[in-house]
């Protein structure tokens, strides 16, 4: 399970679904719904907020508002939140900001950059403006957008994060 922290128009096609997919069965892990990935590390941050279900429904909002920008039609009507959601919701509406860390920014973007240089190479030279990924990394001052849902907070890789 992968819940980027990266922003939605950071992930190629097939990361996108992925998420979406993951996420939702996040939410059912959060929900009590399912006996598998109940102490999954990726989903400390979102049981440590007021209301991990508002939480975890706002990330899958902004995933979802990226499908939208790309022509996609994920299924808003899945994100549990009430009053059920149409689609295009705003993550913001759902929960207040979380912070992430430029550490975790930095090693999410390499990983998904090794991934995606492998599936999908034009989207990778898309993602650093055709530059050379070797400079864009060890750039220090270099950091990746965040996901809607997150604020950037200075600090290392995440301490929940099985690199």
């Amino acid at each position: 399970m992968r819940i980027w922290s990266l922003h939605p128009r950071m992930l190629d096609s097939k990361g996108l679904v992925a998420c979406w997919r993951e996420t939702l069965l996040a939410q059912k892990v959060l929900a009590g719904e399912t006996k598998g990935y109940r102490n999954h590390p990726q989903l400390q941050r979102f049981r440590a907020t007021a209301d991990p279900m508002a939480a975890i429904g706002a990330y899958l909002c902004g995933i979802e508002a990226e499908a939208l920008v790309r022509g996609y039609s994920f299924n808003a009507g899945l994100i549990r939140v009430n009053p059920p959601l149409a689609a295009g919701c705003v993550p913001g509406m759902l929960a207040p900001p979380l912070p992430v860390t430029t550490g975790q920014l930095r090693y999410e973007f390499e990983h998904l950059m090794a991934k995606v240089a492998v599936r999908d190479p034009a989207h990778a030279l898309v993602l650093t403006d055709a530059t050379e990924l070797p400079r864009v990394i060890s750039d220090p001052a270099y950091v990746p957008e965040p996901h809607p849902l997150f604020t950037v907070v200075d600090g290392p890789v995440e301490v929940w994060e099985r690199p």
